[in-house]
């Protein structure tokens, strides 16, 4: 059946925007997540985070994060050139959307990629020190390492990604892995929660507060997927990209429920109880695993790929600890670790795709991420630190940083 151009266009248009709510909705999911598996004295300090971070992500990338990335030569301040018309020859271009369209999709990735950062230095770091970089994540290093990705600009002027064979559909590494990487450079200069690791290196559990809340941001994060993988096939209003939507839908579900069953599995194993946090955890990194490639496995095959980031993630979160590289949330084992996974196995299903382009990438993405992150970091810190005081952490940051308790009738700030 032919379909005319406008309403291709409108079809696409409107899908497009729909996917873009969904992950604008993971933003939800990550604040559920993390103010569950924080104590109950920081949870107003995470909540504000969370909110903050969205709206700094979505002013910096229209001032200048979306030029950066896609702009190439032609690079301009604050969306100059869309406009209510949607672009200057909509008829003639070969773009089968808005371009505002384009926009609000980019721009709940970058989102996405920032809050990764929010739950890793959870518990610990002044406020004010996390939302400035979040205006240079989101302004300039997440656009310039998506530049030499998405935007098929080459690395440095040096080499092109694409030359190599590199491919990453959704965003395992380009999304997920570089939002660790930031993370990983702010825990390192951050250091750990008090009373995390002992002397004797014992590592000491600090549970979250409420898990149901974790529970829930973990579903909102699995509904919001489908947006994020579903939307970047760009389009659905012809038969051949409806199917592939379809497809990615189905894979994207299946590496969820094979993440966090083998996730349970594993637990019950090493502790002898079905671990929710583990499970939790695991569904999130089997969804991060087959992010880099939903659009060619069988739903088998998706459902093994999301099983091997399950037990990835469990046993990274181990690992991490024993590295004293404290996490409150799992984020850098999540979306790092497996992230890494992800790309790796790329070419498993898509031949197109080259094992030694995809560590090329992976390489390029973590070299330049946590690099530049490590530097604004320690910047940061000179200035006017990063870290509040032993008094301040111990009474709980929402009260020295917010003023304000999340659950007043029940805690004190000394809870």
């Amino acid at each position: 059946m032919e379909i005319t151009f406008e309403l291709g266009y409108a079809l696409d248009t409107f899908y497009f925007l729909i996917c873009g709510v969904l992950v604008m909705w993971m933003a939800a999911g990550f604040t559920m997540l993390e103010a569950g598996l924080v104590r109950a004295k920081n949870t107003t300090e995470i909540l504000t985070k969370n909110v903050a971070l969205y709206a700094i992500a979505s002013i910096m990338y229209m001032v200048c994060g979306y030029s950066i990335m896609y702009g190439g030569s032609d690079f301009v301040f604050f969306l100059d050139g869309i406009s209510a018309d949607g672009a200057t020859g909509v008829a003639e271009d070969a773009a089968t959307y808005a371009p505002a369209a384009d926009f609000f999709f980019q721009v709940v990735f970058v989102a996405t990629a920032m809050s990764i950062v929010s739950g890793a230095v959870a518990e610990r770091m002044k406020l004010w020190s996390f939302l400035i970089f979040a205006v240079f994540l989101t302004a300039f290093i997440y656009p310039m390492e998506g530049s030499w990705t998405w935007g098929g600009e080459a690395v440095f002027g040096l080499y092109t990604l694409a030359d190599f064979g590199f491919s990453d559909f959704a965003g395992s590494g380009i999304v997920h892995m570089a939002g660790a990487s930031a993370a990983l450079a702010g825990v390192i200069v951050l250091g750990a929660r008090k009373g995390k690791y002992g002397p004797d290196g014992k590592v000491n559990a600090i549970p979250g507060a409420n898990l149901p809340m974790a529970a829930l941001g973990t579903f909102i994060l699995w509904m919001g997927w489908f947006g994020f993988n579903g939307g970047s096939v760009l389009a659905t209003a012809t038969v051949e990209s409806a199917n592939s939507v379809a497809v990615v839908f189905m894979n994207t579900n299946m590496a969820a429920a094979g993440g966090l069953v083998a996730a349970l599995l594993l637990a019950r194993v090493l502790f002898g109880k079905a671990d929710l946090t583990m499970a939790l955890n695991g569904a999130l990194a089997g969804l991060v695993a087959i992010t880099a490639e939903p659009s060619t496995p069988t739903p088998l095959v998706a459902a093994v790929i999301g099983a091997c980031g399950g037990l990835i993630v469990v046993g990274s979160i181990l690992a991490l600890d024993k590295f004293k590289i404290d996490d409150p949330v799992g984020a850098i084992s999540v979306h790092g670790v497996v992230g890494l996974f992800g790309l790796l196995v790329v070419p498993l299903t898509n031949p197109a795709a080259k094992f030694g382009g995809q560590l090329l990438g992976a390489a390029t993405i973590f070299i330049w991420v946590f690099g530049a992150s490590l530097v604004v970091w320690l910047a940061i810190k000179a200035v006017m630190g990063v870290r509040v005081t032993d008094e301040e952490e111990f009474e709980g940051v929402d009260m020295s940083e917010c003023g304000l308790e999340a659950y007043p009738d029940f805690t004190t700030s000394r809870q």
